[in-house]
């Protein structure tokens, strides 16, 4: 038997910003501020303060996001267990806070590799702990609202977070503003530590073995919403291209100063987009269907993209397929979490939430990669274009499958 949260027995639908949900929203926030500041001060501090090559960032995010998307993996399997799951939300918070923080100390940039892998690993290890505990916190009928809330508040610290970071650098030196990032950072424990504290404790009966359940995570409807994940995050490209694009289109007629900083402020119309329709999002899962919500996210993915890559140096044409972009992201990962804590059985949860971690990890790292590659070889149009394509398989896959869970 798994374990039954408060509030699945007590909460009624209608109120389903509990004391959960709340905790782990604001945890969501609060780490954002924290990490983002060294995250927006590591490109100018490993070139400027340690006088590493342009090589050595892209070599260190690299690494970092790797082992990022194998602790999610592994991650899933410890957060199966409702013991451990608890244990491992707390360590992963506090590990990434402390271990963020300590770049501002690092004298050279292997240090910061080492510093960047293990924090990002910790945050890899606690997202599918959080994303299970959320779901232990909130009505079943409420999960898109609740996961809602949790990308809307995650998205709020996206923005946050460079915004604090320059207001750091401003006063302090930029390794002090990194170290003071701890401080959301540690705040976040406090607040994610509250939040488990609204989760019955569970009881031996209810406890799990480690292992690492993937077959049978991939059965059922659970596998083929998977499958279409799968083939939408082959496309869902780093938020960074756009700025690329941007940046490039802007350059001719802006200059190149005034381009980056506009590409900036379409990145966080873009932020803030995705900020805006999270809960709207997770609100129409909870009443339609999680599948359409999916849908209709992929559509606007598609939108962008094939306006990013037919548009010409016009900032406004730019501005509308940010925000297309950006209200894409918002629902997309809104309902891509709701779908599966709504289809994955409670006791292997943790495992389905490690998979999608994963897969969104990869997939990120795949279209990254290649649409890069086409950027360079062909042209950026091409890119652009190769990622309408998963698009339209995403949304041909995710299309049937909603279509048949409204036949049956």
């Amino acid at each position: 038997m798994g374990v039954t949260s408060t509030a699945e027995t007590e909460a009624p639908t209608d109120r389903w910003l509990t004391r959960g949900v709340a905790g782990i929203g604001g945890a969501s926030l609060l780490s954002d501020l924290g990490h983002e500041v060294p995250t927006s001060l590591l490109p100018s501090f490993l070139t400027s303060t340690l006088g590493a090559p342009a090589a050595a960032l892209g070599l260190i995010e690299g690494i970092a996001d790797g082992a990022a998307g194998i602790a999610r993996f592994a991650g899933g399997a410890l957060a199966d267990d409702p013991e451990r799951r608890r244990r491992s939300a707390l360590g992963g918070y506090a590990a990434t806070a402390v271990l963020s923080s300590l770049i501002g100390v690092a004298t050279s940039a292997w240090q910061v590799g080492l510093l960047r892998a293990g924090a990002w690993s910790s945050r890899g290890l606690r997202v599918p702990a959080r994303n299970a505990l959320l779901a232990d916190v909130v009505p079943k009928e409420a999960y898109g609202r609740a996961y809602g809330f949790e990308r809307a508040m995650d998205n709020l610290g996206a923005i946050g977070g460079p915004l604090l970071a320059l207001g750091l650098v401003a006063i302090f030196s930029v390794r002090t503003a990194m170290l003071i990032s701890v401080v959301p950072g540690l705040l976040a424990v406090a607040v994610i530590f509250y939040a488990i504290r609204a989760t019955r404790r569970p009881t031996e009966q209810e406890r799990r073995p480690l292992r690492i359940q993937l077959r049978p995570v991939l059965r059922g409807e659970l596998g083929r919403i998977l499958i279409g994940v799968s083939a939408f995050e082959v496309g869902n490209v780093a938020a960074t291209l756009l700025i690329l694009r941007a940046t490039e289109l802007l350059t001719p007629d802006h200059g190149h100063g005034t381009a980056v900083k506009i590409a900036l402020g379409l990145y966080i119309a873009y932020n803030a987009a995705a900020t805006v329709a999270s809960i709207p999002g997770g609100r129409l899962g909870d009443r339609q269907s999680n599948l359409l919500v999916l849908v209709l996210g992929i559509v606007c993915f598609g939108v962008a993209y094939t306006g990013l890559a037919l548009v010409d140096a016009s900032i406004a044409a730019l501005a509308v397929f940010f925000v297309a972009a950006g209200v894409a992201i918002g629902l997309v990962e809104t309902a891509e979490h709701a779908a599966v804590a709504e289809h994955a059985p409670v006791e292997i949860r943790g495992s389905a939430f490690g998979a999608l971690a994963a897969i969104q990890s990869l997939g990120n790292f795949a279209a990254s990669a290649i649409a890069g590659l086409l950027w360079t070889i062909v042209s950026p149009r091409a890119a652009f274009l190769y990622l309408t394509t998963w698009m339209l398989i995403a949304l041909t896959t995710f299309a049937a499958s909603w279509r048949g869970s409204q036949l049956s």
